[in-house]
């Protein structure tokens, strides 16, 4: 059975089950749940050199506290006796960097403390977390501690129960939520608890819970909003369900309480841009239109993207001529599709041309950008001017990723550049780049085709190595967790 860094103040163990229920009553909009990323935490340093020492001084003293408060919970002396305002900000900035298992560490210390008292919000704080980190089980631990404390959940707190398992795909545990939430006095799901787990249904594909769903809401009395119907809308159209995309959309219009807006406009003409279909595409564009709904920047990279993959460059520059006549200014993800489209399709010079045409527009070009630029000039068999996209990245400020370097040494590999490859394998370290499976494969298949069957191999244990340190690190964690 695994269990939560919590175990350590006996969870078995309720502080105040005998005092009456605590009613939550935070609201928590389903912008608050869903609005995580899937990327872990990176701190920039930008701006001037006192600003950059400034956020660096900052972000030592959050570590340094947080670890500080984990140090403490380890030491029986200290559990009991430390200050208020010292364990909540620890609490806090962990929340806040999704450093989980920190989080509850911290909050078993918190637990502890005399002055202790609990609380609704702070559970729905580390619930909302934990579904965003993709810890269901841990999110189930904790709403049984808060049920413990005597603790009567409300909407908030489900609703964050409800995100966390359908965040990680956990659907049936997301309805059964739903189900308990019924059977609680005052605290029926509302919109946006239904909003989240459309949302989770849509992600993992699991359209046939739509109907079950639409059905519950309008038996409870709930409305649809627009985001409701967006959400459904958007999900049938990535999923090429577009006789249900299209029959929900004319629902959304008959119904006259949730008319479609530009996100609506956007997820249609989409749909059929993704798959090649332009006269779907350019019917939808002009309907949307005529409902009073005028495109946004969004909607000109939408058809910029889908001109380009079906190789109608005429009318991608057209797009382009058009924004500049209404006063849309082309942002980054413009030019970067521009870019890549151009350089997919060998138009060198065209591409350069929108290259310079955005640095001229004082536009930084970022990682995307560079790697759309090495692909198309590799393709085209122009190493030379692979350097040359190089030396520009050595002398700005971007900030390079893995992909970038994954394209760079793919790019060397063609014209059996070795040397060069191993220097930029290398420089990934240095940039703090971790190379990933794409990285280790292309290297070793380089090395193989040349022979060097030795360093081949080397490179093969070291991704043997990486990928058993992940392994140990992911059973470590579980063991600690292990009654």
């Amino acid at each position: 059975m695994l269990r939560s860094p919590l175990s350590a103040v006996n969870l078995s163990c309720p502080l105040s089950v005998s005092s009456p229920p605590i009613t939550c009553s935070t609201k928590i909009r389903p912008q608050q749940l869903i609005r995580s990323s899937n990327r872990s935490s990176v701190y920039c340093l930008t701006g001037s050199q006192k600003d950059s020492k400034d956020a660096l001084s900052r972000i030592i003293r959050r570590e340094a506290a947080i670890e500080g408060i984990g140090r403490k919970a380890k030491s029986k002396k200290q559990r009991k006796r430390l200050w208020p305002k010292a364990v909540l900000e620890a609490l806090d900035e962990a929340i806040k960097d999704n450093a989980w298992y920190s989080a509850l560490e911290i909050f078993a210390l918190l637990r502890k403390q005399q002055w202790y008292e609990p609380r609704c919000q702070t559970y729905t704080k580390l619930i909302v977390m934990l579904g965003k980190c993709k810890q269901p089980e841990q999110a189930s631990l904790l709403f049984e501690t808060m049920l413990s404390e005597g603790l009567k959940p409300a909407i908030d707190v489900y609703t964050a129960l409800v995100h966390a398992y359908g965040k990680s795909g956990l659907i049936d545990k997301a309805f059964s939520a739903v189900e308990d939430m019924k059977s609680v006095f005052d605290c029926k799901p509302d919109v946006y608890t239904y909003s989240i787990l459309i949302d989770s249904c849509v992600k993992h594909r699991r359209f046939d819970l739509m109907s079950r769903i639409l059905a519950e809401m309008s038996y409870l009395g709930i409305g649809f909003s627009t985001i409701t119907y967006n959400s459904i809308i958007d999900g049938y159209g990535k999923a090429e369900l577009f006789e249900d995309m299209e029959n929900l959309l004319t629902d959304m219009i008959e119904s006259g309480d949730s008319l479609p807006d530009i996100f609506t406009f956007n997820s249609i003409i989409g749909a059929y841009g993704n798959i090649g279909q332009i006269e779907k595409m350019e019917k939808w564009y002009e309907e949307f239109q005529l409902m009073g709904i005028r495109p946004d920047i969004n909607t000109f990279n939408i058809l910029i993207k889908s001109f380009g993959k079906t190789g109608m460059y005429e009318k991608m520059g057209s797009v382009m001529k058009f924004m500049s006549k209404r006063f849309f200014s082309p942002t980054i993800v413009t030019y970067n599709i521009v870019i890549e489209v151009l350089g997919k399709a060998g138009k060198i010079e065209k591409m350069e041309e929108y290259f310079k045409e955005m640095k001229h527009k004082g536009m930084k070009p970022n990682a995307i950008t560079y790697c759309s630029l090495v692909s198309a000039y590799s393709k085209a068999g122009l190493i030379k001017k692979v350097a040359s996209i190089l030396r520009q990245v050595e002398n700005s400020d971007v900030i390079l990723d893995t992909p970038f370097f994954n394209c760079v040494i793919s790019a060397y590999g063609k014209v059996d550049d070795i040397k060069r490859m191993a220097e930029l394998f290398m420089l990934m370290k240095e940039k703090k780049c971790m190379p990933d499976n794409i990285t280790f494969a292309t290297m070793i298949q380089a090395y193989n085709t040349h022979g060097m069957i030795e360093a081949a191999q080397d490179l093969q244990n070291k991704l043997i190595n990486n990928t058993s340190k992940s392994l140990v690190m992911v059973k470590e964690m579980r063991r600690n967790e292990v009654m």
